[in-house]
């Protein structure tokens, strides 16, 4: 399962998560300032920039993998 999911699909989620939340509270008469609207735009933000930061490929092939591959080339 965890395979499929790649960043797209995850920081997609975040995002509409968060919008979610946003529309529920504005629909229930939370008053919008500006200190919770830069809130807002940095827990939007920040932990997806640091999820592709950290988020990387597939990691660098081992020296077995790299042996195993010559080994079968013959």
């Amino acid at each position: 399962m965890f395979r499929s999911v790649n960043r797209r699909t995850v920081i997609g989620v975040w995002f509409a998560v968060l919008v979610a939340v946003a529309g529920a509270g504005a629909l229930s008469g939370v008053s919008i300032t500006i200190g919770t609207s830069a809130l807002w735009f940095f827990a939007c933000v920040v932990p997806p920039a640091v999820m592709l930061m950290i988020w990387r490929g597939a990691p660098p092939p081992t020296v077995a993998e790299v042996l195993h591959a010559v080994d079968r080339r013959d």
